[in-house]
């Protein structure tokens, strides 16, 4: 069986894309590796990427230079977490106070991790997670 090295990338569909990436470049200052007016892709920690997808605006297949990317498409809110370190925390929920994000639920989970959630302006659960939420993480 070959092996898996990882999620690459993860895909959220939005209703206002503009709106959307400035959200996650707000709040997690991230960086526009690619961009037009069907999707972003964002990069998170260097080693993955975070899809922004207008809703809607991948229903048919996408041909490129290389190929063609199949329709996709979702609805509904959708749920991202993200990495953190168990010592940054307090400063992620200072930092979403400041930005006047509410923190829907807080929950320490059995292995000892902690996980943040709030809502992003599609509606979609995103979370914070220290180590020890999983027991690979």
């Amino acid at each position: 069986m070959p092996t898996l090295d990882g999620i690459t990338e993860t895909a959220l569909y939005v209703d206002d894309l503009p709106r959307a990436v400035e959200f996650y470049r707000s709040v997690f200052e991230l960086e526009v590796l690619r961009s037009d007016v069907r999707f972003c892709a964002l990069n998170v920690g260097n080693r993955q990427v975070l899809l922004l997808f207008q809703r809607g605006a991948s229903t048919s297949p996408v041909p490129i230079p290389g190929g063609m990317i199949p329709p996709h498409d979702g609805a509904g809110p959708a749920h991202v977490g993200f990495a953190i370190a168990a010592s940054s925390l307090g400063e992620w929920e200072t930092r979403l106070r400041e930005k006047k994000i509410p923190i829907e639920s807080r929950v320490t989970w059995p292995l000892g991790g902690t996980s943040l959630y709030f809502r992003d302006p599609d509606g979609h659960a995103v979370e914070l997670l220290t180590p020890g939420v999983w027991k690979i993480y």
